[in-house]
């Protein structure tokens, strides 16, 4: 983890252990630091597994094996590796997520493709399987941890860990939902965020897991942004172990199946949040909410065109309430849009409306809205019911400190 602290940072919550999941950590030392960089979680017999990976082109070996697993939707074990994310690196790197995956399958006495891998850290470097199996070795007879020691374990350049927790009521049963997550660069998901892993004790079929799973992921973790930059790596992944005894779920028709989703895309929500309260040198943590568009698509792609736009987040940053940047960002984004009905504000302030400013528009309560370290900024494009929120931080000197400096 790095050593300054995002002023958006918050707390670690005490999140309460889940039935059928156990928690380690070791070091590999894939770098040359002297901290856990090996998590490893074993999950009960029966736990179903779920995810959202990158959709860039460029993946990495373990997006690829945990792609292949998923069609299983079965888990028994999750292996998280910091310090080096093992992207392109050709046979050398797959190599090592199934020799990864084999090892921990002796150890737990099931399949490899029950074995869930992912890496994080600096890409076109090939995980060394010489560490990658001593720090296994370590983890299998380690002591069990908890969930802030994973959060810290799965970390690169975050600066704060981060988790969250909801319950849901199935039934005559009050199950749990745990996560923890890293991601603080290299942000702007097309899927989900770095790495997000996600613990119920709910017992939940893993194609309802899967389907509640994508529509979450859709209005959270698809719809934050960093820099703009897609990873090679992202992955969340949510695993159900059925400890909780409920009624499984199956579909929406079932019981308790709506508390569960809503459980589900709160967990998500929480998590997406806290990627960008850690986000590489921010200083504002910022919600932009695009309406009126002519579908919510529209809406979520104007949305990110402004949040994504560096003269928009610089500006934020200078605490300067330039409006026009976001008429240029809703312009540039390719989508429709009519500027004579075009309206824009800043917290709930008008500052602009039918394509100008605002009779007696006054700077002042947008100036100091932007002192603050939330903003919002809202949209409206007066032709349709299309809607989207998204969610970004400000762009820095420190985000260009840290990313010059990162492999060294």
């Amino acid at each position: 983890m790095s050593t300054a602290t995002s002023p958006l940072a918050t707390p670690f919550p005490a999140l309460p252990p889940i039935g059928g999941v156990t928690l380690r950590v070791a070091r590999a030392r894939y770098k040359n630091w002297d901290r856990c960089d090996l998590t490893f979680v074993t999950l009960a017999e029966g736990t179903a597994v779920a995810g959202v990976l990158t959709n860039s082109k460029c993946p990495s070996p373990e997006v690829e094996w945990c792609r292949r697993a998923l069609v299983l939707g079965r888990a028994r074990a999750l292996v998280v590796n910091a310090g080096n994310s093992n992207a392109f690196t050709g046979d050398r790197g797959r190599a090592a997520v199934e020799a990864i995956a084999a090892r921990t399958a002796q150890a737990m006495a099931c399949q490899p493709s029950d074995v869930f891998v992912a890496s994080t850290g600096v890409i076109g470097v090939p995980l060394p399987i010489d560490k990658a199996e001593a720090g296994l070795d370590a983890a299998f007879v380690a002591e069990s941890c908890g969930w802030e020691a994973v959060a810290e374990t799965i970390g690169t350049t975050d600066t704060f860990t981060k988790g969250a927790f909801t319950t849901a009521r199935i039934g005559d049963r009050t199950v749990k939902l745990s996560g923890v997550i890293k991601g603080s660069g290299m942000i702007a998901p097309d899927m989900a965020t770095m790495l997000g892993f996600i613990f119920t004790d709910a017992a939940v079929d893993p194609a309802f897991l899967q389907s509640a799973l994508e529509a979450a992921n859709r209005q959270t973790f698809s719809c934050i942004t960093v820099d703009g930059d897609t990873s090679t790596s992202d992955t969340v992944l949510a695993f159900a172990t059925g400890a909780a005894g409920n009624a499984p779920i199956a579909s929406f028709d079932d019981d308790g199946a709506d508390a569960f989703a809503a459980a589900l895309h709160d967990l998500c929500r929480q998590l997406a949040h806290l990627v960008v309260r850690d986000g590489e040198g921010a200083t504002k943590f910022i919600a932009i909410t695009v309406e009126g568009a002519e579908s919510d698509g529209s809406a979520h792609r104007i949305a990110m065109s402004i949040a994504n736009s560096p003269l928009v987040k610089t500006a934020i940053a200078g605490e300067d309430a330039n409006w026009g940047r976001v008429v240029m960002a809703v312009g540039k984004a390719g989508e429709p849009a009519e500027r004579d009905k075009l309206s824009i504000r800043f917290g709930t302030t008008q500052v602009a409306e039918g394509g100008l400013a605002v009779a007696g528009y006054d700077e002042a309560p947008v100036a100091a809205h932007l002192k603050g370290q939330e903003v919002e900024i809202g949209v409206d494009l007066h032709l349709g019911e299309g809607r989207a929120t998204v969610w970004t931080c400000d762009l820095t000197h420190g985000y260009i400190s840290i990313n010059a400096d990162y492999r060294s």
